[in-house]
């Protein structure tokens, strides 16, 4: 009876020491991709059951879509934006807020989603362009910019004037993206990737080879291809790029080329000599992709002068100089 028992012991050891060799040594990672946010995603984790979460992933991307698409008429951000004052905002629409606050007045200003109406104007968002649209027009919808006049009070979004216009989206697929990693990892998932539409968050390392995740930073190519400048290391970071060489615009009296880009201090698209940003933090993404979107509408110098105090920010910014010519500024921290 003794030597059955301690047989039993034996086995019972040498079972659990197979099944914890099995738990962690998981190098078959699971792929999941799709669509959302008009653009596609793509995730790549590592679970101990190789369980697929793409039915999980799209509900909620699907949440995040009907509380911030300007795209979704019945959404809180439409209604928000139709004037409806009724609107109680989930948790999700008050995290952003408060990050667009913060970031609004880090960057005094430079990112603002309260510039909404200007986007509508340019062409850029689910509303009908305006044609000529001439200084004084310009000048009439600035009265409507500044996240300085809205607030969140009792989870209801207050305005000062009632068509101020709310536009995500300079945030929102960063936002979406830790959404997504907060998922998977209360699943108890360490190691993954997860991308939407260029913007990046990333845990553990990957697996297969043993490695933080690579990924590329894009050149600025306006012919539509696409090549890599850069390529990058990140094991728990967030990366995020903003750039005016893809979406824009071609005026149809005057000819001129104009990036998609507004600037929340002008009105106008974007004008300077910068053609892409790249953030890279252990911030969250959505913060990651404010910050890339802010400093589009700075000039090198102000950019430079802004990031001063910014450890936590790793940027690299491809431009172009008075000759036209290609160039790059990275941190000292990158």
């Amino acid at each position: 009876m003794r030597f059955f028992t301690i047989r039993t012991f034996y086995v019972l050891l040498f079972l659990l020491a197979l099944l914890s060799c099995k738990k962690t040594d998981i190098t078959e990672p699971v792929k999941i991709e799709g669509l959302a946010f008009g653009t596609a995603y793509h995730i790549t984790y590592y679970n101990d059951n190789q369980t697929d979460f793409t039915k999980s992933i799209d509900s909620l991307f699907n949440l995040i879509n009907n509380s911030m698409s300007t795209y979704i008429n019945t959404s809180d951000i439409s209604k928000i934006n139709a004037g409806d004052t009724t609107v109680v905002v989930d948790d999700y629409f008050k995290e952003v807020f408060k990050k667009s606050s913060r970031i609004y007045e880090e960057t005094d200003g430079s990112f603002d989603p309260t510039i909404g109406m200007l986007v509508n104007a340019w062409g850029f968002g689910p509303k009908k362009a305006l044609k000529q649209l001439d200084t004084a027009k310009v000048e009439q919808l600035m009265k409507l910019v500044g996240f300085n006049k809205v607030k969140l009070h009792n989870g209801k979004i207050k305005k000062l004037n009632d068509s101020i216009y709310f536009d995500f989206n300079a945030i929102a697929k960063g936002f979406a993206v830790d959404v997504a990693g907060r998922f998977l990892e209360a699943k108890h998932t360490e190691n993954y990737l997860i991308e939407i539409g260029g913007e990046i968050r990333s845990r553990g390392i990957n697996l297969s080879k043993n490695r933080p995740w690579k990924v590329g930073i894009e050149n600025p190519n306006f012919d539509g291809t696409r090549s890599i400048e850069k390529v990058v290391e990140l094991s728990n970071q967030a990366m995020a790029s903003s750039g005016n060489y893809r979406k824009f615009k071609i005026d149809t009296i005057t000819g001129e080329k104009y990036a998609h880009i507004i600037n929340p201090k002008t009105g106008y698209p974007s004008r300077n000599n910068l053609l892409s940003v790249s953030v890279i933090t252990n911030l969250d993404c959505a913060d990651a992709d404010a910050y890339a979107t802010a400093m589009m509408t700075m000039s090198l110098k102000n950019a430079k002068i802004f990031l001063k105090d910014k450890n936590q920010l790793k940027v690299f910014i491809i431009y172009s100089d008075k000759n036209g010519e290609i160039k790059t500024f990275k941190t000292s921290n990158f």
